[in-house]
């Protein structure tokens, strides 16, 4: 259903977060953007902002079309839950519409791995829902997770592992809400 959702979804909603994001980063970076689905937008975005761009997605189908969509980045197909990039690798991590579909008892655990992986000064950005919940439901005719901590849980999470808050909030985009995190990883 990778294709189907990538048609349908509004690429373009949250370009204002992306742009910032990039403001954050140094030049030509680089830039781990986990859940990356198809490429598009995230991944795409970045490559064209001149950034060096690491993509890892679950689905095999997602990857593959990654690759053809952004050739000038490195995907791969990857368990965001055990990924084991070198500490200190990246300049950015972005995750973005992902998190709520993993069970939201390892989300403390993935960003916690994030913050392993990033090095000291890096930008992590992530999105979650704006209610704790779990549960399934039929999407694009599949099967779909939807688990989510409440956001304080997860602004704790991200406080106590040692990131400097940018900003935090609700924000509604494409008529959608989310729980956004701009933060940085200090010393």
């Amino acid at each position: 259903m990778g294709e189907q959702y990538h048609r349908f979804r509004d690429n373009g909603k949250f370009n204002q977060q992306l742009r910032e994001f990039t403001e954050l980063l140094p030049p030509s970076g680089q830039v781990l953007d986990a859940g990356c689905g198809v490429g598009k937008p995230t991944s795409e975005f970045l490559a064209q902002k001149g950034f060096d761009i690491t993509g890892v997605d679950i689905s095999k189908k997602m990857v593959d079309l990654a690759k053809e969509n952004v050739p000038t980045a490195m995907f791969y197909q990857r368990n965001i839950l055990t990924l084991d990039f070198p500490d200190d690798s990246f300049d950015g991590i972005i995750c973005v519409y992902t998190l709520w579909h993993i069970p939201r008892m390892n989300h403390p655990t993935i960003i916690q791995n994030f913050h392993r992986m990033l090095k000291n000064g890096g930008i992590l950005v992530l999105n979650t829902g704006v209610y704790e919940s779990e549960g399934i439901s039929e999407f694009f005719g599949e099967p779909m997770l939807w688990s989510t901590n409440d956001p304080k849980k997860t602004l704790a999470v991200v406080k106590n592992l040692g990131f400097d808050i940018i900003h935090e909030g609700v924000l509604k985009l494409g008529g959608e809400r989310q729980y956004w995190i701009f933060a940085k990883k200090v010393a």
